[in-house]
């Protein structure tokens, strides 16, 4: 099981800032965390690449 946190996500979204990828993982529709820890949530990354590949087609839409 490979797991990710926001750190991870932010990159996997083309290197968007940290404060819109908070907006983006509390967003409606969003994968739910699988687990907080002490560090913040964490995902399955299948679960947020397929979200990715539904919703951000274009990863650096966000950075542009």
């Amino acid at each position: 099981m490979k797991l990710v946190g926001t750190a991870e996500i932010r990159l996997m979204l083309g290197g968007i800032s940290r404060q819109r990828v908070d907006v983006i993982v509390s967003s409606k529709g969003f994968p739910d965390p699988v687990e907080t820890l002490i560090m913040g949530r964490v995902w399955l990354r299948s679960d947020v690449e397929r979200w990715i590949a539904q919703h951000r087609p274009d990863p650096t839409a966000d950075s542009k």
